[in-house]
């Protein structure tokens, strides 16, 4: 704990915490039951609440970024700008962020002015901070407390490890674990970041006259529809989606010759299954996208098209035909069957349901009950 400190008198520190973000810089939106998270949401919270929260300290203890992708370093960019933005008062650099090369992540990170706490010698291992007279040390290694101060330590190992550490006050967490309530060890206060940010922990340090820990509090803050969003921040995402409709319109140019037909060659046989599919959900499943200006996010598209990266749909001017969850996306491509009818298309089982209806996207997702809804 603490080592005395002439503070004066007992305090209350705020601590803020996200952690293990993956990549998520809003919900998809697909089910209101899974609307919650997002980075605007986040600092519109801390804006509206900045006077209640205060003192307040504000960590992300890693794994915050997305994959090596070309999409995917957009995502982490726009986070850390987002980060720059909201205020944070150390970022960690996690397992995900070790995968990302130096190159890109020391520039990026530099740009927007993250304070950096990693294992790697391109960044700082501790930042100290002053709040109100509390000397924090927000530190990386687990053998690297100092005496004096309230020692922080973002990590990303996991809970059981953690339990072990000594010489901390707090252990923040990105292991992808879901710590609903802190865990207490004789050492420290153990909580972790909830995974892609769908809430984001406030940890209530109350402090005595020396600067020790005494007591804490600590709740989730849900971060659902009826958080107020922050307007910068929502601009900082529609720029990250027009990036990402810029990298879509630079790949490679669809097949000449695609493997997918779709609706309108079905039609020519079986014209009664296709009618009754155009009252289904399924045939209008393009426009929900374009609704909300997700039509040119690949990680959108592919579960709205027809063989989406895989030789069909392109885009809406080059590939229209292919827009919408239409025939092959479930009973495979219709090519060969086009030239010998007596092979037959792969039968829809759940599992073919499930390559879009997942979880976090589909959390009501019931194999029989949804067929009703598509049959035709």
């Amino acid at each position: 704990m603490a080592a005395p400190a002439a503070y004066g008198k007992e305090q209350v520190l705020n601590i803020i915490y996200t952690g293990s973000l993956q990549g998520e810089l809003e919900p998809c939106g697909c089910s209101p039951k899974t609307d919650f998270g997002g980075l605007a949401r986040l600092s519109g919270y801390i804006k509206e609440n900045k006077k209640g929260l205060s003192p307040y300290l504000l960590v992300d203890a890693g794994n915050f970024s997305s994959e090596d992708t070309p999409q995917g370093r957009l995502k982490t960019e726009t986070l850390l700008k987002a980060y720059g933005i909201i205020g944070y008062d150390a970022v960690a650099f996690g397992k995900r962020e070790a995968v990302l090369p130096a190159d890109f992540l020391l520039p990026v990170s530099h740009k927007y002015k993250i304070k950096v706490v990693a294992d790697s010698p391109n960044y700082s291992r501790a930042v100290l901070k002053n709040i109100n007279k509390l000397n924090i040390h927000l530190g990386t290694n687990p053998e690297g407390p100092e005496k004096g101060k309230i020692n922080i330590l973002l990590s990303d190992i996991n809970v059981s490890d953690a339990k072990t550490i000594k010489g901390w006050d707090v252990i923040i967490l990105s292991s992808e674990e879901i710590l609903e309530e802190p865990v207490k060890t004789n050492s420290a206060i153990i909580v972790a970041g909830y995974p892609k940010g769908k809430k984001f922990g406030i940890l209530t340090l109350h402090l005595d006259r020396t600067g020790k820990v005494t007591d804490f509090r600590h709740k989730w803050q849900p971060l659902g529809a009826d958080i107020k969003e922050d307007k910068a921040i929502r601009q900082i995402l529609n720029d990250y989606d027009s990036q990402v409709a810029g990298l879509l319109k630079k790949t490679e140019k669809p097949l000449t010759e695609s493997a997918y037909l779709g609706t309108a060659k079905c039609a020519e046989c079986h014209q009664p299954f296709v009618e009754s599919w155009e009252k289904t959900k399924h045939a209008k499943a393009f426009s929900s996208l374009e609704h909300v200006g997700k039509s040119f996010d690949p990680e959108c598209v592919i579960c709205h098209t027809v063989g989406f990266a895989e030789g069909g749909f392109f885009s809406m001017e080059a590939t229209p035909g292919l827009a919408n969850v239409q025939c092959e996306v479930c009973h495979g491509t219709g090519r060969k069957h086009l030239s010998d009818f007596e092979k037959p298309l792969k039968p829809v089982t759940v599992y073919v349901c499930l390559k879009c209806h997942t979880n976090d996207r589909s959390p009501d997702f019931n194999y029989p009950s949804y067929l009703e809804k598509i049959k035709h």
